[in-house]
């Protein structure tokens, strides 16, 4: 068996495969249909402040080879987190990561700050590019002075692990990958939703509430690993790949791209079990190609021409 541990700063994760923030719930929901320690990781479900009550219905919304969401970072806030969420999953056998949001630079540096004592989130994944929300979240992302102060405020403020979730909606997202790694990023996570939106024909209106919404699935990956293996070849630090993966194979280049890790999201939607094959399926390939770690993997893309 090939050797599947990877680092994203300080922080060691068994295997590069993690499920996403915002398809996973706080881990505890999936526990029946997989063993959650089989993963490297677990990012727990957008946290913020104060409780959000998320976008009005309909926001969610299948599309050819994706879906559109606009849930919009429904959570009970980070205080209700800490009291009743986090002593029910602290003990996993597996990294839990809490996602942060925001929407100004305080309330990012004060949710960060109460999750700087607990002892079994090793790192926090800082969310700069919710498309679904009217204010803060990628209003943060797709600028490289507000995604720098952000990340700045927040580097001062939180002790750990602190990976940038970074948004697809930019002209040149190695810019703003720049910026963060500049003002103390450990790790970047790419990509988050494109914004996107779908219509009913016959009624003649919007499928979501709030007209656009975050598109994921399939038919963002080409975008997605566009996107990773320009960051990789731009930044210095870890990155974490995400964006339409649904199979090992998909995982694999992202790692030939560049990811050291990869998060996978819609795919739990349609699979529970989705991650733990993935595992099994990257080790598989690396013992079928010869290579002893997926580290050797990272980055390994030949682009000699056929």
């Amino acid at each position: 068996m090939a050797d599947l541990k990877v680092k994203i700063g300080t922080l060691e994760l068994r295997n590069p495969v993690t499920a996403a923030s915002g398809t996973f719930g706080y881990g505890e929901e999936f526990a029946d249909f997989m063993d959650l320690s089989r993963i490297g990781g677990v990012f727990v479900k957008g946290t913020t402040i104060r409780g959000r009550e998320g976008n009005p219905y309909p926001r969610m919304a299948e599309t050819p080879a994706g879906m559109l969401n606009a849930v919009g970072l429904q959570n009970k806030g980070v205080d209700y987190f800490i009291s009743t969420i986090y002593p029910r999953i602290k003990n996993y056998d597996t990294n839990i990561m809490v996602n942060v949001s925001g929407s100004t630079v305080e309330e990012y540096v004060a949710t960060a700050e109460k999750l700087n004592d607990l002892d079994k989130i090793p790192a926090i994944e800082l969310n700069i590019s919710c498309p679904n929300v009217k204010e803060g979240g990628m209003a943060f992302g797709v600028n490289c002075c507000a995604a720098a102060q952000v990340v700045k405020a927040v580097r001062k403020a939180y002790h750990n692990t602190l990976i940038v979730k970074l948004s697809p909606n930019v002209t040149d997202i190695t810019e703003i990958a720049l910026a963060v790694e500049g003002e103390g990023a450990d790790s970047v996570s790419l990509i988050n939703t494109l914004l996107g939106m779908a219509i009913d024909a016959e009624t003649r209106k919007p499928l979501l509430s709030t007209v656009t919404g975050g598109l994921s699935g399939p038919c963002i990956k080409p975008v997605a690993l566009r996107m990773v293996w320009q960051v990789a070849r731009a930044v210095k630090i870890p990155v974490i790949g995400m964006g339409g993966i649904m199979n090992a194979r998909d995982a694999v280049e992202f790692i030939l791209a560049g990811a050291t890790a990869v998060e996978v999201g819609t795919a739990n939607f349609i699979n529970p079990a989705v991650s733990v094959e993935i595992v099994d399926g990257v080790n598989n390939y690396l013992d079928r190609h010869g290579f002893p770690s997926v580290k050797q993997l990272i980055g390994a893309l030949n682009l000699n021409p056929v």
